[in-house]
């Protein structure tokens, strides 16, 4: 069957028709701040005291944008006799949100947990000097990183507890073992 010539203008402008009609739903943003969802990508945040200035998430960064700057401090040794040791002790920890592309490569790759995502989204600058931000800027942005989804109850145990529940549960047992055994001798 042929189409009725001037059909598919007649569907468009019924459409076009039923939205002109409907309240339009603007959002002042300003006034109004949007739902986002609990973890959703905003700005990257840095804890500090997990920072062991490995330099992972900088390595892996495809656009380089993270400046890190460390030195190294001699600490005494625990225990009389011990050695000294050296740590890097961090001095400037940078991202360049000029730069960032936001795909969250460095938090992943961080395996001291010293970098988060933060839903703030608003940190915009009227100079693009002003998108480097310091690690005190970025330690601000921690008191906004939600707390991390609750585990699934009905998920599996990982096999690293499972195996040290084991472990718990032969020196409990050998433990129990050993005072009986004491009273016989």
């Amino acid at each position: 069957m042929a189409p009725i010539p001037g059909s598919g203008l007649a569907k468009g402008l019924a459409v076009t028709l039923r939205t002109m009609t409907r309240k339009s739903v603007t959002a002042q943003y300003p006034d109004t701040q949007p739902e986002l969802p609990p973890r959703s990508r905003g700005v990257i945040g840095l804890f500090e005291e997990n920072c062991t200035v490995c330099m992972l998430c900088a390595r892996e960064c495809p656009d380089w944008c993270i400046y890190i700057d460390s030195h190294k401090e001699t600490v005494p040794p625990a225990a009389p006799g011990g050695r000294e040791r050296s740590r890097n002790v961090l001095d400037r920890f940078a991202i360049d949100f000029s730069l960032c592309m936001y795909c969250g490569i460095c938090i992943e790759v961080c395996p001291f947990d010293a970098l988060f995502w933060s839903p703030e989204f608003e940190y915009a600058e009227t100079d693009i000097r002003d998108l480097t931000h310091e690690r005190d800027k970025l330690r601000e942005w921690m008191w906004t990183v939600p707390a991390p989804p609750a585990l699934d109850p009905g998920a599996e145990e990982p096999k690293e507890v499972a195996a040290a529940r084991k472990t718990a549960e032969k020196l409990a047992a050998v433990q129990a073992d050993e005072p009986g055994q004491e009273g016989r001798a």
